[in-house]
């Protein structure tokens, strides 16, 4: 079998050959084993939508050679994606690892009747299949590239086969399986008694056909008995004997199983002490990525993320799901709550299935349930895919309708003349999607944080801290070490990006006093971000339109793009302003009109109440995370993972500091005997503390509470003090601008009498 070498030295060649016993060809009497549950991956071809050169391009775009795409997993689903319109199914064959680092930088995605059957061998099943391998030559080879992205190398078009028709394309293998929503209503209909075909009959009607479906009921069925014996096999054994040592070695770990840990019923969560300090400071906005029941994962595993100050994927805990009922959900959720605190996020993104959303609405009434962008695509995607064959257009207009629409009239309007131009008026997907728009629509939602860098970035690919380390055919038996090399390696990324945003200077763009203020709070990245849109003030002038005294209403737009203005209400005393586009309510990052308007008011520093602490370098600072915040019991023991984790932080910095020169290094090495011995004697004392010592302590703690109250007091007037001057300041700026411009004018006349009196 071809495949293009690598011209680097530090690489090696795997084999990944599918089995010689496996059918991946047309099967309308499909009665093999079922592989929808625990089989190998083979993405759903409609799940396009997760690549974002096919999002915003062409959705019948053809493949071809240097095409790039962000992931090697983009790049299987777009070529499955291909082969369901084009009429064939798909599989993984050969790949290249690096030996630098174990990755996979090289991947070849084959017709599913390429190569030829091996005969022979004694595990030989004793039924006579039929004959699917080919030798057909179609393929797709993607290699990563140094930056990052991956490109296809080699490209085979031609089959040696016929091709299969629209209207059976959803038998092939590649493009059917049980989604995860499908899983859900067969889960609750099995625990009510609904047989086989029963359920069967609900799909169909629910999905409107047999063939938007996406599975056949043979699939329906092995899914079914499958359920009834679903269990974690032979590696369930070595979760529980990896989730017991890590609650004897961190005193922080919290887990939890659904029924007996024998015997588990329903599902396994578990957090350890540095995901839930993470929450503590990181959430505001919880993802929780069911992935693996859209990509056919042999593992049911689902991750709880967020983002931490420098944009990173950062973890909340984990489940492991055997039952996806709804109660199950609402165990699950009602668990993870448990384990942070009791503390609601501001927001949650979910698949829309309805069963999660049934759970969510129970949990979390008073959070902001916003449904993953990417996965209503790839579902519009299935829903539509008659009308994408019969519009090629319809596609792109959907997604400029989605994506690209400002303001909530345009919206309406674009969508209600899309639906009509397409005759889809009455189309029940689109209708009850509709009647949920304000969960998915990006301008529905821009009124609440989301922790987003964009507003029209909109989750278009859902929140992944695993990306890498855990896909479809990881099996439960290599699922903890993968787990464990994730977390060491998005921990290492925290660490780089914090050394970097501490010791390298942000290069500046403007002599403004607010970017050097905003360069030495934010992160790097997030700074980057700020810079950004404060450099695009340039392009965007502010002009006044309403002075309405203490509150004024500004008009900013682009030049050339007076059509696409934002408007924004400043409070002239407050310092506070709303803009139209509300990418500070969503981002947490002040936006270019805001800026603006600042800009023509002399507004030089950014007001407090416009630095989001989890975007800052010390946005992990000032916070004790004990065992009231983590909801732990009341021990010293139990709190330790926290003052580690705090000492850690500081001594981190101190050695930074320390080793600068020899007589720094010096200065702090006396410092820390002198510590070591403070130490000492604090540990000695410990154990002669007195009753009357700790009633001493919280007077004087009492003390201090009140001191910081006075203190708070009177940091608040001082504040309201500076806005005040700081408005005064701004009028008079204004006066005396109106006062330069009426001499020049006067300065005008005087030299044009003069003119005209000499001619």
């Amino acid at each position: 079998m071809d495949l293009e070498p690598l011209n680097i030295e530090n690489e090696v060649m795997e084999f990944a050959i599918a089995s010689g016993e496996e059918d991946n060809g047309l099967d309308l009497e499909h009665n093999d084993e079922y592989e929808g549950y625990n089989g190998e991956m083979a993405e759903n071809s409609s799940s396009l939508a997760r690549d974002s050169l096919v999002l915003n391009g062409d959705p019948n775009l053809e493949p071809s050679e240097r095409m790039e795409f962000d992931s090697e997993q983009a790049a299987r689903i777009f070529y499955n994606s291909y082969a369901r319109r084009i009429g064939f199914s798909t599989r993984v064959s050969v790949y290249q690892r690096s030996r630098r680092d174990g990755s996979i930088i090289c991947r070849q995605i084959v017709c599913s009747r390429e190569g030829f059957r091996r005969e022979g061998g004694e595990n030989r099943s004793k039924r006579q299949r039929t004959v699917t391998r080919v030798g057909c030559k179609a393929q797709m080879t993607v290699k990563k590239q140094n930056s990052g992205k991956w490109a296809v190398t080699k490209l085979v078009k031609e089959h040696n086969h016929e091709l299969v028709p629209p209207d059976k394309v959803h038998c092939l293998r590649s493009h059917r399986h049980v989604s995860g929503p499908a899983r859900s209503l067969i889960d609750t209909l099995q625990a009510a008694g609904m047989g086989p075909s029963g359920v069967m009959s609900v799909l169909i009607k629910e999905s409107g056909g047999i063939n938007n479906v996406g599975f056949t009921k043979v699939d329906c069925q092995n899914y079914m008995s499958s359920s009834r014996q679903r269990t974690l096999g032979s590696g369930g054994q070595h979760i529980f004997d990896y989730l017991k040592r890590k609650q004897e070695d961190d005193p922080g770990f919290f887990c939890a199983v659904q029924g007996d840990s024998e015997n588990p019923t329903g599902n396994i969560f578990w957090a350890d002490a540095n995901s839930r300090m993470n929450y503590q400071f990181f959430g505001d906005t919880v993802t929780f990525d069911t992935a693996y029941r859209t990509n056919r994962y042999r593992v049911p595993f689902a991750p709880f993320t967020g983002w931490n100050h420098h944009g990173q994927p950062v973890l909340f805990g984990c489940a492991l799901l055997l039952n996806e009922s709804e109660s199950s959900f609402v165990w699950l959720f009602q668990t993870w709550l448990s384990a942070m605190s009791g503390h609601h996020p501001i927001s949650i993104t979910t698949d829309q299935d309805r069963i999660i959303r049934a759970a969510v609405a129970q949990v979390f009434p008073g959070t902001r349930h916003r449904f993953c962008k990417w996965n209503v695509l790839r579902e519009a995607h299935e829903k539509l895919f008659h009308v994408n064959q019969s519009h090629l257009t319809f596609e792109s207009e959907f997604q400029r309708c989605i994506n690209l629409t400002e303001t909530i009239d345009e919206f309406e309007s674009c969508w209600e003349s899309l639906l009509q131009k397409y005759n889809l008026m009455d189309n029940e997907w689109l209708q009850s999607m509709y009647n949920v728009r304000q969960q998915w629509v990006p301008v529905y939602l821009r009124d609440t944080f989301f922790g987003e860098m964009s507003i029209t970035q909109g989750s278009d690919s859902i929140n992944s801290f695993f990306d890498g380390y855990i896909n479809a055919s990881t099996s439960i038996q290599v699922l903890i070490k993968q787990y464990e090399k994730a977390t060491a390696s998005r921990y290492e990324k925290e660490v780089k990006a914090d050394y970097d945003t501490i010791n390298t200077a942000a290069v500046l763009k403007t002599p403004s006093p607010m970017e050097k203020q905003a360069a030495n709070l934010y992160t790097r990245i997030i700074f980057t971000q700020f810079q950004e849109e404060l450099v695009e003030t340039l392009a965007n002038p502010a002009t006044i339109i309403d002075d309405g005294g203490s509150e004024a209403l500004y008009r900013v737009a682009k030049f050339g793009e007076d059509h696409k203005a934002h408007f924004i209400k400043f409070n002239v005393f407050e310092r506070k302003a709303s803009c139209s586009c509300q990418m500070f309510e969503f981002s947490g990052i002040i936006c270019r009109h805001i800026l603006a308007v600042f800009r023509v008011t002399n507004v030089l520093t950014l007001p407090s109440h416009y630095i989001l602490k989890r975007w800052t370098r010390n946005s992990k600072s000032g916070v004790i995370v004990d065992e009231h915040t983590l909801g732990l019991p009341g021990s010293s023991q139990e709190s330790l993972t926290a003052r580690y984790e705090n000492l850690r932080r500081e001594a981190i910095k101190y050695v930074e500091e320390g080793a600068a020169s020899a007589h720094i290094y010096n200065v702090a090495m006396d410092a820390l005997h002198e510590a070591a011995k403070k130490v000492y004697a604090a540990k000695e004392q410990v154990s002669g503390i007195t009753p009357s010592t700790l009633v001493k302590e919280c007077q004087l703690q009492s003390d201090s509470v009140e001191l910081d109250n006075i203190i708070k007091e009177l940091t608040a007037d001082l504040e309201n003090a500076s806005q005040r001057c700081e408005a005064y300041r701004a009028t008079l700026l204004s006066v005396l601008k109106d006062m330069e411009e009426a001499k020049l004018r006067i300065t005008v006349k005087v030299h044009n009498t003069r003119l005209n009196l000499k001619g």
